[in-house]
Parts: structure tokens; sequence; C-alpha cells
């Protein structure tokens, strides 16, 4: 198979999410915050931005990523686990652009509670349409039947049948309902280079298994954290239930962001080594909002007053770092499954660590704050 794995992402919590599987499984691995801030090689997981692009405009950011990293011996385009986003259309384009014969897409991330049952996305044991993932204020999810999302796709039951489709040109749909559904997945095809790789994090993981890297070492860590942000831009109610969780079982003190510069006073005027910084309840405008999340992260870690952060939310996450400058990170580990964590390439610090504002059991901002210990 030919060097280099590339993994396209419509947020940057999903770049994260995409290549925290292959550097677990030994490689080198980098974020980019655009395909144009490096060239193909190695791992390289970019964020494309194109989940809050229209429907139109994501089709050909994508289509135009994937003819860039066509070459790749793997071609992954993250897909979400409850379907949000331009799915069908962003998976139709990356198969377009890449030239592969065939696309496998499975959206399954078992150890999420997200699984494909007859071709139908469930979390939690919910179909994803009846769930929370329904009332999105962004990308409200109105179906789970991959059939109806893929129609001109063949739905496959069980792995045994993907060779025969893949040798077809077909694009395929798969249900799996644990990682070793996805595991026998991936052993099926016996030419992963031909192949279009949509799914989650769960397919990520399953192919990072099938594929370890060469080398083991991790990149040198950073020095050991003095103080620790944890910021948190998504309107996700487990994210409001994981900040009530560090609240109740950190005693982790928090400020709603507002004015930039008395939000600053406001967090410097506060004890301990972990503070929270969040958006009000009701986000209007957004993009207000994570403007000026992203201009108080900036002012304090730009003086030195915290040096390690946690990003809860793609679009805060592409915020804060890009006005701290950073045009990608060195991925150094995932410290819990959705959970990224690396250093920005230009410098060695803050540390910085992302997850999607719905992945996770109610204590996992707790456990991730706790991070620092480590670092």
């Amino acid at each position: 198979m030919p060097a280099g794995i590339a993994v396209l992402a419509d947020d940057l919590t999903s770049a994260g999410d995409g290549a925290a599987p292959f550097r677990r499984a030994g490689h080198r691995a980098r974020i980019l915050l655009s395909a144009s801030a490096g060239a193909p090689g190695g791992v390289t997981a970019v964020d494309l931005g194109s989940r809050l692009l229209d429907e139109a405009d994501a089709a050909t950011r994508v289509r135009e990523a994937a003819r860039l990293f066509a070459g790749s011996g793997l071609l992954v385009k993250t897909v979400d686990s409850t379907l949000r986003g331009h799915v069908a259309a962003e998976v139709h384009a990356a198969w377009e652009g890449s030239g592969r014969r065939a696309a496998v897409v499975a959206p399954a991330f078992p150890a999420e509670g997200r699984v494909t049952v007859g071709g139908v996305q469930h979390v939690d044991g919910v179909p994803v349409h009846l769930s929370a993932y329904a009332r999105d204020p962004v990308h409200p999810v109105r179906g789970s039947d991959l059939a109806e999302l893929f129609p001109a796709a063949v739905l496959a039951e069980r792995a045994a049948d993907v060779p025969a489709l893949v040798d077809a040109g077909k694009m395929v749909v798969c249900s799996a309902v644990s990682d070793a559904d996805l595991d026998r997945l991936v052993a099926a095809v016996p030419r992963p280079d031909e192949v279009l790789w949509a799914g989650s994090p769960g397919l990520a993981a399953a192919l990072a298994r099938a594929h370890p890297g060469p080398d083991g070492a991790a990149p040198a860590a950073p020095p050991p954290v003095r103080r620790l942000l944890v910021v948190a831009g998504s309107a996700n109610p487990v994210t409001r239930r994981q900040l009530a969780a560090l609240r109740a079982l950190g005693g982790v003190p928090e400020v709603v962001v507002g004015d930039p510069a008395a939000t600053a006073r406001r967090l410097r005027e506060l004890p301990g080594p972990v503070l929270t910084l969040r958006a009000p309840a009701e986000r209007r405008p957004p993009a207000a909002i994570t403007r000026a999340l992203a201009a108080v992260v900036s002012g304090l870690v730009e003086d030195g007053f915290v040096d390690a952060l946690v990003l809860t939310g793609g679009a805060t996450a592409v915020a804060v770092l890009s006005a701290l400058g950073v045009t990608g990170l060195d991925l150094l580990d995932e410290p819990e499954p959705g959970a990224a964590r690396g250093v920005p390439l230009e410098r060695p610090r803050p540390s910085v660590l992302m997850k999607a504002g719905g992945f996770g059991d109610d204590a996992m901002l707790h456990r991730l704050s706790r991070v620092r210990e480590t670092l």
C-alpha cells in the first residue's frame, strides 16, 4: 500500500477524532486547519470547515481536497456518527474527487453508543432522528435510514459481502454494532488503497488497528501545566451536563463569556489550576459568542495566564486556534475515545485537548481536566 494516510473532516474535532486512532497505533500525525496548510504525507487530518458551508460549497471544497490527497494509501472521509452535516453530498464529492474504485460507508462508533442496525443509525438504542440530535441548532437530523441518505448505495449486512461489491465499483453502506464488526469490514477489503473510507472514529480505529505505524515513539511531551482552561462553546446538551459535573465533581469555577476584557479580568480573579470559560445557554448570535471566546482565550494564553486548553465544539476550537495564529497541531495522544491532544506546530504551548460537544459521558470533562497532571 502506498505511503500516507489522509483524513478529510468537516470540522476540527472530527479531524482530531479521525487522526487520533492512527497516532495510538504508532503513526506520527498532524491536524491541519486547512488543506493549504501542508502537503500529503504521513498521517494528515485536515479540517475542511465544510459543515458550516452550504451544501454545494461544502461538496466543492471536499472534492478539491480529495483530489489533493488522492495518492494517499488510506483516504478517510469523516462522517458524523449522528449524521449531522452534509453527509451524503460530502461523501459523494470525496469519492468523485478521489477517483477510487469504490466507497465504503460505515458511520458506527460503538464506543459512543452509535451503531448501525439494518442500515439505520442509532444513538444509545434510539434511531438518531428521534434523539436529541433531531434538535441540533445548526444541522438537525431528519432521518436515520442510510438507504434514504444514499439511495444509490448497496447495503452490506455481512463483511463477507463487501469484497465483491468493492470489485464492482459500488458505494457500500455497512451495518456494524461492535468494534469487531468494523474490524471484519476492514479485513474484508484486500486493497484498501482502492477504496474511499467514509466513517466516524469507529472506522478510523479499525483501519488503524489493521495498519499500525512503524514508529511508536511519542513526540516530546510539553512541560507540566500550571493552569488549564476548559473552553466550552458547544450548545449540545451533553456539554451542558458535562459542565455541571465538572463544577460538582471538581469544584471548577466558571465564567460565562461576555465582554472579552471584563471576562478576562473575572477569570484572572479566580483561584485554582483549572478554570472554565463557557458560552451562555442561549447562543444568539453564535458567531459573536465564538469570537468573544476566542478573544478571551487568546489574551490569556499570550500573557501566560493559561498554558493548556480543553476545547469542546469544533467551531470554538477553530476560532481559538486561529486567534492564536495556529495552523495545525502535532498530535500527541488520545486520552479517551473522541478526545485528541496535541501541541501547535508553530510553538510548544499551549497544549490543546479537543472533543466534540456531543461526545462522552457526564464525567468526561472532569476526567479531561485532570490530564494536566500528566502533561
